[in-house]
């Protein structure tokens, strides 16, 4: 029986709570009707691939863009797991209901302070490279989408201008989200000493990945493609 897998980075230097996390991302994934079994690998643990992977799979980047890892990496990777024809569906920054329920989490998180949407500004924070244009490209456009329900929308990155710690700076009221798939370095150490620095004082809510309805969109992009 095919089944799907969902792939994500991982963290190299200790691979494993991230392996365990996108096993837990896969079992709350199988929770919702996917149509096959789901199973989850990183690419930082060592056989996890090859593992779960073969040529009649469906694989789930967990990444937020289309760029050098869906593109190229991820590819190269599958192959040497011994899954070269492996089907690689679009990854998740991509999901056509992503725009609304980024809208939909800023807005909550607004009205728990007393605040109307369009009176507030959201700070949508990403990774960024100094290598690829894909992060940025892809933040820019969700932006752009979501633009005329807040009173603006500010994005700033990790690793590429515009800086997190000099976009954040005097935004008033307003709601920080990070355009990230899980939970690693970035979101826990990076992002907050970045908003620290900039004295935001806004809501800060969890990478948009760890939204509770994200396992029911990935099960239904994975019944779609099956």
């Amino acid at each position: 029986m095919r089944r799907a897998v969902i792939v994500s980075h991982g963290q190299p230097g200790d691979p494993e709570p991230q392996q365990r996390a996108i096993e837990d991302l896969a079992a709350q994934v199988s929770r919702h009707d996917p149509g096959c079994p789901v199973l989850g690998a990183t690419l930082a643990m060592p056989g996890a691939l090859a593992a779960t992977c073969d040529d009649d799979c469906l694989i789930y980047p967990m990444f937020m863009a289309e760029g050098w890892f869906t593109g190229t990496e991820l590819p190269r990777r599958l192959t040497e797991a011994g899954a070269p024809h492996a089907r690689i569906m679009r990854p998740f920054g991509t999901d056509p209901a992503l725009p609304g329920l980024i809208v939909t989490k800023a807005g909550q998180a607004a009205a728990a302070e007393g605040w109307q949407s369009q009176e507030t500004t959201l700070l949508l924070t990403a990774h960024g490279s100094g290598r690829s244009q894909a992060s940025f490209d892809i933040t820019n456009r969700l932006a752009a989408g979501i633009a005329p329900r807040f009173a603006r929308v500010v994005t700033a990155f990790v690793e590429q201008k515009p800086f997190i710690a000099d976009a954040a700076h005097d935004l008033g009221r307003a709601v920080s989200l990070p355009l990230f798939a899980l939970q690693a370095d970035h979101v826990l150490n990076d992002l907050p000493d970045a908003l620290d620095k900039a004295g935001f004082t806004g809501p800060r809510l969890p990478p948009i990945g760890l939204a509770p309805e994200v396992p029911a969109l990935i099960a239904k992009a994975i019944r779609e493609a099956g």
